[in-house]
């Protein structure tokens, strides 16, 4: 038997869940595939990015795959995000940022050539 079949989700607080529903759909460019007052859940390249309104700010460990590190950093900037990790090149050709959502979560980003987005 298989322990873990692999991530599937990923929590993030949001103690107004109207307002985080519609900053995640505009920064992800996608509609929540579920949306009720008490969990709303985005489909984010096979996985589930889900907002909860009673969790406690995410401070991390958790990092998101992106196609160039460099543009996923700026746009989230853009939406208002804030910077927490510049792009930094980790090694093995990886590279790595962070920033902080608008509702105190912190998203990982992580370009890694040797996983297929």
């Amino acid at each position: 038997m298989q322990p873990l079949l692999g991530l599937r989700t990923a929590f993030y607080a949001a103690p107004d869940i109207v307002a985080a529903r519609d900053w995640y759909a505009r920064a992800l460019g996608v509609s929540p595939y579920f949306d009720e007052p008490f969990y709303v859940g985005f489909s984010v390249g096979g996985y589930e990015l889900g907002l909860v309104p009673d969790e406690t700010p995410n401070s991390g460990g958790v990092a998101w795959g992106v196609a160039e590190i460099h543009a996923a950093f700026a746009h989230f900037l853009e939406m208002g995000a804030v910077e927490v990790k510049a792009p930094a090149d980790v090694g093995g050709g990886i590279w790595f940022a962070s920033v902080r959502d608008p509702f105190g979560n912190v998203l990982g980003l992580i370009e890694n050539p040797h996983f297929k987005l």
